[in-house]
This record gives structure tokens, sequence and C-alpha cells, in this order.
């Protein structure tokens, strides 16, 4: 489940220079082409009922309850999927509508559990909040004949638990750890009525091919995949902003907590460097954070062989400034590819770690900014270098738009560092 501090606007947004004006509710909205209905809704506060859809993932239309009326366009198109256009008028809301999300939503709730007070989603339930919604107060369906309620649950990872009795098949899951994550590790198998969300070859999560990064359990909108941590402890009360503590990416967090306790770690949507998206170990290793072997208050010492000294913030702060002013700048030393390996086509095919071998010593002026302004999975990044092999992890080439920094040299071309003999082009 998502963030309890996040909204969600349904869709992702769209940068288009050519904005579009449009009317909803009787409400004018402009919003940058290629946007969907959805959020232009969003956008301007009408909000229009949801399960598949959310701002992380591209729309997939499947759940069926976003419907709206569009004057000139024949039924009723899902909003997510229905890009806005010039001089539209759109309806959210009319008995009709209404009607139809109703039916709908039974039919949801006819395959679903109703034990939603012990439910660990419980007052945080997607599915929950839209049959409220709906204004869903009976299922004339009845609970009798072929259901999944009798779906064993999936224990075997560490993190996160299984329940395919709650499923609503939205594939928002499967999307997720295809879009964010890229493994491709979920699918739904079979058809129809008999359409189940599986892990590989219906195996258990933990024999799977998943990596435990936890998308899929951010993007469930019920129950079906939940943080242990949550089942256990329950639902959080306020929400923090703070980094991962672990790499030096910078991700950054919302620490859902209950008075002191973090209940869960959910990557931050508007965090630059991850993007609503995180690792294994930032979203579920957390046991550090209330560990009490956990340091803190600062440390300092001037040479390894020193003891670590206790200090305060402000001490810590003006010692790490002075060591950094204390080193020379100027004379940064780095280990470059260079650039004719890593853009020979034969050179692709030995492997990225053999043409490292392949360097130059170089002298570069640092820039005025040091760390890069994106964050690449799979790319190390040097200061003032960008290095990037366009996404093909198995060959080592570079994108053509990445050019050298300005003040950049060959070792031919300039003086030969300390204790490092010239490399010749």
């Amino acid at each position: 489940m998502q963030s309890i501090a996040e909204k969600d606007l349904g869709t992702p947004a769209r940068q288009s220079a050519r904005m579009v004006t449009l009317t909803i509710d009787d409400r004018e909205v402009v919003v940058p082409e290629g946007t969907s209905v959805m959020r232009a809704a969003a956008l301007a506060g009408v909000a229009v009922p949801k399960l598949c859809a959310t701002d992380q993932l591209e729309a997939f239309g499947s759940c069926r309850l976003c419907l709206v009326q569009i004057e000139g366009m024949k039924g009723m198109p899902a909003s997510c999927t229905t890009p806005v256009a010039q001089g539209m008028k759109v309806t959210t809301e009319n008995k009709q509508l209404a009607d139809v999300r109703r039916g709908v939503m039974e039919l949801y709730i006819s395959d679903h559990p109703l034990d939603c007070l012990t439910c660990p989603a419980n007052g945080h339930c997607e599915l929950q909040d839209m049959a409220g919604v709906v204004g869903l107060r009976e299922v004339r369906y009845g609970y009798d004949g072929a259901n999944h309620l009798k779906a064993e649950k999936d224990t075997s990872n560490p993190y996160f638990t299984f329940d395919p009795a709650k499923c609503i098949v939205c594939s928002r899951c499967v999307r997720a750890c295809d879009e964010q994550q890229g493994t491709l590790a979920l699918t739904i198998q079979a058809r129809g009525f008999d359409s189940t969300v599986a892990a590989s070859q219906d195996d258990p999560f933990m024999d799977s091919e998943c990596v435990s990064c936890g998308a899929c359990v951010q993007a469930c909108p019920t129950a079906t995949l939940s943080e242990n941590s949550l089942i256990e402890q329950g639902q959080a009360e306020h929400s923090v902003i703070t980094t991962c503590a672990y790499c030096g990416v910078g991700c950054s967090f919302r620490a859902e907590m209950k008075g002191e306790e973090v209940v869960r770690m959910v990557p931050n949507k508007d965090g630059h460097a991850n993007h609503g998206h995180s690792c294994v170990k930032g979203r579920f290793a957390i046991g550090y954070a209330t560990h009490p072997d956990r340091i803190v208050k600062p440390m300092i010492r001037a040479k390894i062989s020193d003891p670590w000294r206790e200090v305060s913030w402000e001490e810590a702060i003006s010692y790490a400034a002075s060591e950094l002013k204390r080193l020379d700048w100027r004379h940064y030393l780095i280990t470059l590819h260079e650039r004719r390996d890593l853009s020979r086509p034969e050179t692709g095919s030995c492997g990225f770690r053999q043409q490292q071998r392949r360097h130059v010593c170089a002298r570069l002026p640092l820039p005025d900014r040091l760390r890069p302004q994106e964050h690449d999975r799979g790319v190390r990044w040097h200061p003032g270098i960008r290095f990037s092999h366009g996404g093909r992890r198995h060959h080592g080439h570079r994108r053509q738009s990445d050019r050298w920094p300005p003040g950049f040299r060959f070792a031919d071309e300039a003086p030969a560092a300390p204790g490092c003999a010239p490399h010749r082009r």
C-alpha cells in the first residue's frame, strides 16, 4: 500500500509546452497535452474513483471504476487511459455513472474476504475506501459458488506476505515489477475467473526471481501484499521524510511511524535520487533505526590509529569542513575509461570490467557542482564525469549524448600525475 502522507493523482505527469483547456464538472482546467482525464480531474480537486491506477505507473484501465462521460464520445471511457483534448467536456458524477461503479464494486466484493476489522490494511485500504465512495451497501450476488477465499498465503519472503485471497487482479504489482524494478518476476497466470498473480512459474516468492525490492508491496491497493512489520505493528500514525542510511545514492524515504517505532519505510515519490523506488535494504532493513547499538552521536578521529571520540554536532561539522578545505581539489586524480575503448564495438563483448583496465590519468578541476543531477541504476558516478552505457549492462557502450567535461585533457596532453605513468592514446 502507498504512503499515508502522499496524494495519488492516478496517472503519471506529462511534460509538454502545449497546454490544453477542458471542462470537468463545470470547472475549467488547464493541463499539459497528454495528461489523462483522471489526473486533470485530480488537479482540479475532483476525485475519480480508481483501483488499478496510480501515478507511479502507466495507465492500465482494467478496474473499470474510473469511468466518466465525455460529451460527443460514445459509452463511458476510462478516465485513466483517456487523454485530454482541447474543449473537452467531462462529467464524473451522475446517477448512471454511480450505478455502473456500484455494480463493478459489487463484483469485486463478491470474491473478497469480509475481514476488514482484522485486516492489516484496515484504515488504509483503497478497496475499502472505494466501496465507501461508490456507496456500496449490499452484495446481491451472495458468497456461494466458486471463489478464491480459500487461497493459501505465501509467507516464504521474510519481508512481506502474499495473501492471494485478497487479490483483485488489478495488475499493479505486475506492472510495478516491470516498470519500476525491471525484474519481471511477477505475471498474471491463467485467464478469466482463474486469473491470479504468480511469481515466476507459480513459485513461492523466495524461490522466484523476485529481488524483494518491495515495489509490488507499495503498489498493491489491498492487503494482498503487506509488509510483515505492518502486519505485526498495525497502521502508522505519522510520516517523517528522511534519507536512507545505507549507500551514498541518497534515496529519500517517508519513515511511517507509530510513536517512536518505525512501522515501515516508503520511498518518497518526490525524492530526486530514487523517484519513489528503492532497494531491499532501504525499504525493509529498518531494524537499525531503534537498535540499542546504533551510534546516535557524532564521533571524529584525526587518524586511523586514534580512537573515536564523541563530539557535538557543531564540532563534527566544523572538523569535516576544515578537512575538506585542506584537500587540494585542483589536483584531484580520477581514473577514467578510455573514450575509444567504450565506443569501439569489439570491446563491448569483452566485458565492462576488462575495459576498466584500459585507463588514463588526468588532471581535472573540480566543477562547481560535485554531485550529478540524476541517478542512473548500474552507473558509477565520478565527480565531474558522467558515464553511462545506455541501459546495456552487458555491454560497455556510451551514449552519444555524453560529453567529456570542460577542462579535461588526456594524459599525453597533460603532465603525468605523481606516481602514475602516462598512458598514451
